[in-house]
C-alpha cells in the first residue's frame, strides 16, 4: 500500500505543473480570490458542478471565464432571464418543410464548460432542464437522448441580495451542485491591485490556453485513485449523519436541522476531499482535507428548522459547529 501511494504521489506531482500554469494564467486576470479559484479547480478535478453565490462585482463570472480561457475547450455563457425557455438551453427539433422532416438543433448546453449566469433569474421549468444534463451528462430532445461532451461542467452564479424577479432553486437542483461557494470581498491590498489592473478603458488581455481536456480527464483518473483510509471515511460518515441526527453527536443542535445531507453528500464530500488532496500533491486524504471542503459541500444540503430561523442560526453556522464538535481521527 505504501509503495502504491508513493507511486501515485509521483504521478500527481508530475501533473502539477499544468495546474501551476492554469493558476499563473488566471492570476493575470483575477487578483486574490484564491479560495474561489481553488474551489473551481476542485470542481474541475472532481467532476462536480459548482454554484457561486455573492454580491455583484466580486469576479464570479470573470473567474469562470478566466478558467475557461485556460483550457483548450468549448465554453458557453448562458445568461439566465425570466423569459428563457428550456429549448433555449438544450435545443429543439426544427421542421424542414421542403424535406418534410425534422432536424435537431443543439443548444448551448453542448459545451465542456457551461456558465449559467444568474441561474436564479430563470423559472423552475428552465432550471429543471439542467437536471438531466448535470446528473446524467446527457439531454433529451424529442425522443432522442444526446450525450454531452467530456469533460462537462456547469458553473453557476447567483446574487443573494436581490429577490425581485428571481426564482429560488428547487432543492433537487441545488443538490446536484457538488460545491456551493460563497464569494467574499477582497482585502484592501487586493483591491488596490485590482484598481491597477482593471481601472482602465481597454479590455483585459486574453489568457492563453495551457491545458488540454485530455489532461483534465487524466487528472480525474488519478483523483479516483487517491487513497481514503477507513478512519477518514468514518469521519465523513459521522459528519453527514450528524446533519441528519444532530441530537446524537451534538445535543445542543437538536431541533435546529429539519433535513440533513443525503448519501450524495457523503459521496461528494469524499470526492472533493480527494481532489483537495490532489491539489496539495498527495495521493492520500487526511482529515484536514475533509474539514477544508466540508462547508462548501454541506452548506446547501442542510435545511434548518423554523426554530433555527427564529434564532437566526444559518446552515453555515451549523456545519462549523459540527466540525468543532465531531472528533477528528
Amino acid at each position: 500500500m505504501k509503495s502504491a501511494i508513493e507511486d501515485l504521489n509521483q504521478q500527481i506531482m508530475a501533473m502539477h505543473p499544468a495546474l501551476v500554469k492554469v493558476r499563473e494564467q488566471i492570476a493575470k486576470s483575477i487578483i486574490g480570490q484564491a479560495y474561489l479559484i481553488d474551489r473551481l479547480l476542485i470542481g474541475l478535478l472532481a467532476n462536480g458542478h459548482v454554484l457561486l453565490e455573492g454580491v455583484p462585482g466580486l469576479a464570479k463570472t470573470a473567474s469562470i471565464s478566466a478558467l475557461a480561457q485556460c483550457i483548450h475547450t468549448r465554453f458557453q455563457r448562458i445568461q439566465f432571464t425570466p423569459d428563457l425557455l428550456p429549448s433555449d438551453l438544450v435545443g429543439n427539433l426544427v421542421y424542414n418543410p421542403r424535406e418534410n422532416s425534422y432536424s435537431t438543433r443543439k443548444g448551448p448546453i453542448f459545451a465542456n464548460l457551461v456558465l449559467a449566469d444568474e441561474i436564479n433569474r430563470a423559472p423552475a421549468k428552465v432550471q429543471s432542464a439542467l437536471l438531466e444534463a448535470m446528473q446524467e451528462h446527457q439531454v433529451t430532445i424529442g425522443e432522442q437522448s444526446y450525450p454531452l461532451p467530456e469533460p462537462f461542467l456547469v458553473l453557476a452564479t447567483q446574487n443573494p441580495i436581490e429577490h425581485e424577479g428571481t426564482y429560488s432553486l428547487p432543492e433537487a437542483q441545488v443538490d446536484r451542485f457538488m460545491l456551493k461557494v460563497v464569494v467574499t470581498y477582497p482585502t484592501e491590498a487586493e483591491e488596490k491591485q485590482i484598481l491597477y489592473l482593471r481601472a482602465r478603458t481597454t479590455p483585459p488581455a486574453v489568457l492563453e490556453a495551457v491545458i488540454q481536456p485530455a489532461t483534465i480527464l487524466e487528472m480525474r483518473a488519478l483523483v479516483d485513485q487517491v487513497h481514503v483510509d477507513d478512519q477518514v471515511s468514518d469521519y465523513v460518515i459521522k459528519l453527514v449523519f450528524a446533519t441528519r441526527d444532530p441530537a446524537r453527536l451534538a445535543p445542543d443542535l437538536a431541533g435546529k436541522i429539519r433535513f440533513g445531507g443525503s448519501p450524495r453528500a457523503s459521496i461528494y464530500l469524499t470526492l472533493a476531499a480527494k481532489a483537495c488532496a490532489f491539489l496539495s500533491g498527495r495521493g492520500y486524504v487526511v482529515p484536514q482535507d475533509v474539514k477544508t471542503i466540508a462547508l462548501d459541500v454541506l452548506r446547501h444540503r442542510i435545511i434548518t428548522t423554523f426554530e433555527a430561523e427564529a434564532d437566526e442560526v444559518t446552515s453555515e453556522q451549523l456545519v462549523l459547529s459540527l466540525l468543532d464538535k465531531i472528533p477528528v481521527p
